[in-house]
C-alpha cells in the first residue's frame, strides 16, 4: 500500500486503528491494499475477528465509520434542487447488530457496546455541513418511512396511534435536524411589485405559513359599536365545511406551506357544528386559533380535548367604562375573569383593540392593566366600515405622536406587540431592525392569508370589502391564484419603491376606509420621508 492509501484508511476509520494492535492494523492494512480499497475494511475485519482476536462489534464500528466518511464526501445537499419534501440524500440508515457505536465517536465515558437490534442514522446537515450520527428514535423511523415511501400524512394517521398534526409536527423537526429537505414555499412576494432593499431581509418575501381566518358564523352575543358586518346570512353546511378544510389541506400541500385556521365570527361557538369543524380541522393537522369572546372554563376544556389551540384572541376597547359602552355592559370584568381562565389552563392569550380618536388614551393605561393578565396585547386601526362607520378615526398628528409613545413602552412592558404596518417608519427612520407588520409580511392581503366569510365568500382582508371569490364557486386554490386576488397582494402602486415595502405597505383597509384607490393611494396615515 503506498503511503497516500495508508494515510487514508487511518482517517477513514480512527477509532477503530485505536482498537487494534499495531501488528494486527499491519496486516489489515495489507489485506486492504490487495483488495479493492478502504471500503474493504468492513468485511475484512467481520471475516478476522477471531483470527485477530477481535471485539465482536468492531466489523460494524468499522461499517459505520466508513459511512461517516460516505456521507463526508458527498455532493452537498444543499446545492440540489428539491421540489418536494424528500429524505436528505446525505443520509443513510444503518441497521446494526449491536447497540451504543455512535456513542464511541464522541463520549469519552461511553455506555460499552451491547448486543442487541439498533438503527443509527448518519446525514450531513445541509445548512451547516456538519457531519451528524446518531440512534434513530421512533420518530424519525416513522417519518423517514412517510417521506421515503411518499405516504400522506393523513393515511398514515388513520391507523390511530398518531394524528396527522403530531406528523407534521414530527416532519418540521426532522427537517430543522436536516434529516429530511423541504421545498421552498411557493407562497411567495412578486419582485416587480415588492423590490427587496438593501438591509431588508429577503425570509420577508416568502412565507411558511398560511393562514384562513374564517369567519365561520355571523351569529354573535354581542352587538359592538363598530362591528364591520352584521348582515344575516346562512353559514355553509358541515359537509361544505368539510370540503373547505379538504381544499386547505391540498392548497397548504401544493403551496409546501403549514396550514392554520383562525376560527372568529361572529362568535364561532355559535356555529351549530363547530367543535365537529374544529375536531376536522385537527385532523387535517392545522394550527388552530380562536378570535373570540369569553367562554366558560369547560367551553375551553372540550377544546384542549381536541387540540389545543395555539392562542386564543379576546378584544377590549379601553378601560372599563369605554369598553362597555362600546361591546356590552360588564364585557371588560368578564374579559379579565376570561383571561384568568385562559391562564390557568396554559392557551396563550391575546388581547386585541380598535384605535379610535376616543380610546387613543386609554391604550398604554390599558396595557399596564393587562401586564400580568395576557400574553400579548395591540391594536388594530379603525376600519371605517360596518357599524364602526359611525365612530371617528384619530387625526393623523395625534396618530402618529400615540405611535411613538406606544413604541416606546414597548420597550418596557412585555405584552405590549408590534402589528401595524406604520411602527416599521419609526423603526426604519431610528436604525432598529424593521418587524414583519401586520401578518409577519406587511400587508398580508391574499397573500399568506385569506378570509373565509360564513356564507362561502373569500376576501383579501376582513376589515374592508375585498372579495376575491367563492367557495361554492371555485377552490382556494383556484381563489389564490385568481386576478383579484394577485391585485390585492400587489397592494398600492404608490408603495412600491418605498424602502420598507415589504414589511409595510399600510393598511388597506384604512385607504378604503378614507375613499382612496387602494391599487394606487397610499396609507393616508403614511408619514415616511417626513
Amino acid at each position: 500500500m503506498n503511503q497516500k492509501t495508508t494515510e487514508t484508511l487511518g482517517e477513514i476509520y480512527p477509532l477503530c486503528q485505536r482498537f487494534i494492535a499495531a501488528h494486527a492494523w499491519n496486516r489489515l492494512r495489507d489485506s486492504c491494499a490487495r483488495g479493492r480499497g478502504p471500503e474493504e475494511l468492513p468485511q475484512i475485519l467481520s471475516r478476522q475477528a477471531d483470527i485477530l482476536s477481535l471485539p465482536g462489534y468492531l466489523p460494524e464500528l468499522a461499517l459505520l465509520e466508513w459511512t461517516i466518511n460516505c456521507v463526508r464526501t458527498a455532493e452537498r445537499a444543499s446545492s440540489l434542487p428539491v421540489n418536494q419534501l424528500t429524505v436528505n440524500p446525505c443520509l443513510t440508515l444503518l441497521h446494526l447488530s449491536w447497540k451504543n457505536l455512535p456513542y464511541l465517536l464522541t463520549t469519552p465515558t461511553a455506555p460499552a457496546p451491547e448486543s442487541g437490534e439498533a438503527y443509527v442514522i448518519v446525514w450531513r446537515h445541509p445548512r451547516t455541513e456538519e457531519v451528524l450520527v446518531r440512534h434513530a428514535s421512533d420518530e424519525d423511523l416513522l417519518v423517514l418511512k412517510m417521506v421515503a415511501e411518499e405516504i400522506d400524512p393523513r393515511e398514515l394517521a388513520t391507523g390511530g396511534q398518531v394524528t396527522v398534526h403530531e406528523l407534521i409536527a414530527a416532519t418540521d423537526r426532522a427537517v430543522g435536524r436536516g434529516l429530511l429537505l423541504a421545498p421552498k414555499s411557493s407562497i411567495r412576494r412578486d419582485l416587480s411589485s415588492f423590490p427587496i432593499d438593501e438591509g431588508m431581509d429577503e425570509d420577508f418575501l416568502s412565507s411558511s405559513i398560511f393562514t384562513l381566518q374564517w369567519h365561520i358564523t355571523q351569529a354573535c352575543d354581542l352587538r359592538c359599536r363598530h362591528c364591520y358586518d352584521r348582515t344575516e346570512t346562512h353559514s355553509l353546511e358541515l359537509s361544505q365545511a368539510l370540503t373547505v378544510l379538504d381544499e386547505l389541506y391540498q392548497f397548504c400541500r401544493s403551496r409546501r406551506v403549514r396550514g392554520q385556521v383562525s376560527f372568529t365570527g361572529g362568535n364561532p361557538f355559535l356555529y351549530p357544528d363547530f367543535l365537529e369543524v374544529y375536531r376536522a380541522a385537527s385532523e387535517r393537522g392545522f394550527s388552530l386559533a380562536i378570535l373570540g369572546n369569553p367562554v366558560s372554563q369547560e367551553v375551553i376544556e372540550r377544546l384542549i380535548a381536541i387540540e389545543p389551540p395555539v392562542y386564543y384572541q379576546v378584544s377590549l376597547e379601553g378601560l372599563p367604562e369605554h369598553n362597555d359602552s362600546i361591546r356590552q355592559p360588564g364585557h371588560f370584568k368578564r374579559t379579565l375573569e376570561f383571561l384568568r381562565v385562559l391562564r390557568h389552563l396554559k392557551i396563550y392569550s391575546m388581547v386585541m383593540l380598535t384605535l379610535t380618536r376616543d380610546n387613543l388614551s386609554q391604550v398604554l393605561p390599558l396595557a399596564e392593566t393587562l401586564r400580568d393578565r395576557a400574553d400579548l396585547f395591540t391594536f388594530n386601526r379603525l376600519s371605517l366600515v360596518g357599524e364602526g362607520a359611525a365612530l371617528k378615526p384619530p387625526s393623523k398628528s395625534d396618530y402618529i405622536t400615540f405611535l411613538e409613545a406606544y413604541s416606546r413602552a414597548a420597550t418596557h412592558n412585555p405584552i405590549i406587540g408590534l402589528k401595524d404596518n406604520l411602527i416599521n417608519i419609526l423603526r426604519h427612520r431610528s436604525g432598529l431592525p424593521v418587524f414583519g407588520g401586520c401578518t409577519g409580511y406587511g400587508c398580508g392581503a391574499a397573500f399568506n392569508f385569506m378570509c373565509l366569510l360564513a356564507d362561502g365568500s373569500v376576501h383579501a382582508c376582513r376589515k374592508f370589502p375585498s372579495l376575491i371569490g367563492h367557495v361554492l364557486r371555485a377552490s382556494l386554490g383556484e381563489i389564490y391564484d385568481s386576478d383579484a386576488a394577485r391585485r390585492y397582494r400587489s397592494g398600492s402602486r404608490a408603495c412600491r419603491s418605498c424602502a420598507i415595502r415589504p414589511v409595510c405597505g399600510g393598511c388597506l383597509a384604512i385607504t378604503h376606509s378614507f375613499r382612496l384607490d387602494v391599487f394606487e393611494d397610499r396609507d393616508p396615515y403614511c408619514f415616511i420621508g417626513k
